[in-house]
């Protein structure tokens, strides 16, 4: 396997970041995970425009995308596996200990895993804790991502894939890893941005390719919601058969299918939508 690391590829068994890098010690860094199906990166220049916006929300210089594209196709070229996880992360570099960053320049690593594809239907747990949508870093792929392991985890614990958060407000937000879609009357609703969410590539994709309405929902909406499904990178639109023990039985439903299935045509008539 080869890696991407500050101007070339290396092996992954000798390819070394600093352990004063700042993406480790204080989670200084921003980051992209892209679909990749047989050395073909989809919609890479929407994940590369956020990948810069993210970096400009924390201060970072913005990357030098011609790079990060040589740097992505090299490794695509290197290895490529049927379906992947393309994952570009762009760091504060070598710096101090404490949260002042050094004057070394960012860090840029491009690796690739193989992955296979998600099931149709999947579970999800609500979490206790919740998302800040007014943080410093609210909206923002940054590499402070903890909190998301620790929901996952929990969900994990209890037979599911992805953990749903609130916002402060009481209102529905986002999974860990993924956006949130809630069919409601026969239509097809997601959390805005202003509710504190990560602005999902597939999340754009999926409202423009179905019409969904974007609208403040309370959590509770999870109770009532006819259908429930996810969008991520490597889920595309998934639909969820069970929230927390609400079961959701025939899932995917009617309007889930049909957003799945109008995702996957359009995706294959462009890789770079």
């Amino acid at each position: 396997m080869k890696i991407w690391l500050d101007g070339g590829l290396q092996d992954s068994d000798s390819a070394r970041v600093s352990v004063f890098d700042h993406g480790l010690t204080v989670g200084d860094g921003v980051f992209e995970t892209v679909k990749a199906q047989e050395g073909r990166p989809f919609a890479l220049t929407r994940h590369l425009d956020r990948l810069t916006r993210s970096a400009r929300g924390l201060g970072l210089p913005d990357p030098d995308l011609d790079e990060v594209r040589r740097a992505c196709a090299a490794v695509l070229e290197a290895d490529p596996v049927p379906l992947g996880r393309l994952r570009i992360t762009y760091t504060g570099g070598y710096g101090p200990l404490g949260s002042d960053r050094g004057e070394h320049g960012p860090t840029l690593v491009v690796a690739l895993g193989a992955t296979t594809r998600r099931a149709d239907t999947t579970a999800v747990v609500t979490v206790p804790w919740t998302r800040n949508e007014r943080g410093a870093v609210t909206g923002l792929k940054t590499t402070s991502y903890a909190e998301n392991v620790v929901a996952l985890a929990r969900a994990h614990e209890h037979g599911a894939t992805e953990a749903l958060f609130g916002n402060t407000v009481g209102q529905l937000c986002e999974g860990t890893g993924s956006n949130v879609f809630v069919v409601l009357d026969g239509e097809i609703h997601t959390p805005p941005l202003h509710s504190g969410c990560l602005a999902g590539i597939t999340r754009a994709l999926a409202v423009e390719w179905t019409g969904a309405h974007e609208t403040d929902l309370p959590l509770d909406v999870l109770d009532r919601a006819e259908e429930v499904c996810l969008t991520s990178t490597l889920r595309d639109v998934q639909a969820v058969h069970r929230v927390d023990d609400r079961e959701l039985p025939g899932a995917p439903g009617p309007v889930t299918a049909k957003a799945m299935r109008v995702f996957e045509e359009r995706a294959g008539d462009d890789l770079d939508p």
